[in-house]
């Protein structure tokens, strides 16, 4: 059986305070508070349905009966209400953490412009900094912020076809450069931040999910993220242990199974499939797609995208209980990126998306069922939460014992590690049937292939 009780910590009893920004359904919240060592003192989210659900959790006990709640735009709030609130000054703030919405960045869908980047949610963040100055941030987002510009040129008109020379803010990553360089200039304090590239399944997560996770601090901390802990079951390196001075042996990859295998419901919540889409969905087996279909229902049903390249695992995709959920999305049922019931001609149930993003299980959600789904499949999986506040408390504490005395200036202010984020579970299909590769072995020789990078290091320039 699965254990989705909270996460079992050693740590003494005292605790940093923690101001939550952009706080949605507090998946990233939950993990910090995950490690025994975070209270999470105020927090501010936009959407009323959102800071509905943190006030019923709040009134059932399940967070601090002393949490300030901010419901409004981030852009009209300020920084010292919050701190009159609270009752702290500048400096006294443990940790700001918080993920702000950056869908402009990501590269799953259509890039645009910033244009004027110090008038987006990034840096209102920064302002927070700026303004409440605490000891370490914590910032979340999605991988294609490190690649993002800040003024974006259509690909046909770049210089590979033509166009003329990139300028400055064009260039991939002047986003973030931008962000370092208005971050180094806060009067006072020069904070520096080191950027992590990680995945969530990792690190025991039962969900294939790729973040950047930016850790900041005003000491000239150096702050380092652990190695996974977790892999395929060929350790995902083609050998049974991680590389290293410890050789440390890796836990196998949580599956869909042990998220949801055993889960039974008697009313689920559900953002089902259409009877149409249904109709193709029980055509194709666990852990397959529209390759499964025959070849007349794939055309009829996937329309100008059958003749794409690319782009296409997820039309018609039933999910494999013997492998990691892939990421979830905001809703389950859209056709080209179906989340479909490994056994069941259904989608994921708003429980079972919470299970896989390891919300506990008395947690409870407010809004329309469109609403619940995209509160959790938001959410920072809790589990990475709690990995990168074990990091963070791991240099408060030594901090502490140093009197909070900052530490040599760094030869870097800004460091970007790539922690073999990019996964893929392997498949192939055979007469219609999905084969998951395992072995080697019964399989016909099929492998997981050894990533090229697993940990690498680059200075932001």
């Amino acid at each position: 059986m699965p254990d989705n009780t909270t996460f079992v910590t050693k740590f003494p009893q005292t605790k940093f305070n923690v101001i939550s920004l952009f706080s949605g359904a507090m998946g990233l919240d939950l993990g910090l508070e995950c490690t025994g060592r975070f209270e999470i003192i105020a927090c501010v989210e936009k959407e009323k349905v959102f800071c509905d659900t943190i006030r019923l959790n709040q009134e059932k006990g399940r967070l601090s009966k002393d949490l300030k709640i901010f419901e409004g735009d981030i852009r009209n709030i300020s920084p010292q209400e919050i701190l009159d609130a609270v009752g702290l000054r500048p400096g006294e703030v443990d940790l700001i953490a918080g993920g702000p919405p950056c869908q402009s960045f990501s590269t799953a869908g259509k890039r645009g412009t910033v244009q004027d980047p110090r008038g987006t949610l990034l840096w209102e963040y920064l302002r927070f900094i700026k303004e409440i100055q605490p000891r370490f941030f914590l910032m979340e987002n999605v991988r294609g912020l490190m690649s993002a510009a800040l003024r974006h040129r259509p690909i046909a008109e770049r210089p590979e076809n033509g166009g003329a020379p990139l300028e400055d803010d064009e260039q991939p990553g002047s986003v973030v450069r931008l962000f370092a360089e208005d971050l180094k200039k806060i009067n006072g304090h020069s904070y520096c931040f080191d950027c992590f590239e990680v995945n969530a399944v990792n690190y025991g997560a039962p969900q294939i999910r790729e973040r950047v996770l930016f850790i900041g601090n005003r000491y000239n901390t150096l702050v380092n993220f652990p190695d996974p802990t977790h892999g395929s079951r060929q350790a995902n390196y083609g050998q049974s242990k991680l590389p290293g001075p410890e050789d440390q042996e890796l836990k196998p990859w949580k599956t869909l199974r042990d998220a949801i295998g055993y889960l039974k419901e008697e009313d689920p919540v559900i953002l089902d499939f259409s009877p149409r889409k249904k109709y193709y969905l029980s055509k194709v087996p666990e852990g397959s797609n529209w390759r499964s279909l025959p070849i007349e229902d794939q055309k009829e049903s996937m329309g100008k995208a059958w003749y794409a390249k690319g782009g296409r695992s997820g039309w018609w995709r039933r999910l494999s209980y013997d492998l990691p959920c892939p990421t979830l999305l905001t809703m389950p049922n859209h056709a080209s990126m179906a989340l479909c019931h490994p056994q069941d001609v259904r989608t994921l149930t708003l429980r079972e998306y919470a299970r896989i993003q390891e919300f506990p299980d008395d947690w409870e959600l407010v809004g329309t069922v469109a609403q619940q789904y995209a509160q959790v499949g938001n959410a920072v999986p809790v589990r990475l939460g709690k990995v990168a506040g074990e990091v963070i408390v791991s240099y408060l504490e030594k901090l502490k014992v140093r009197d909070w005395q900052p530490y040599p200036a760094r030869s870097e202010n800004f460091k970007i590690t790539y922690i073999q984020s990019h996964v893929r579970t392997r498949q192939w299909y055979k007469k219609g049937e999905t084969i998951v590769w395992e072995d080697g072995k019964q399989n016909g020789g099929a492998k997981y292939s050894q990533p090229k990078t697993k940990r690498k290091n680059r200075s932001m320039s």
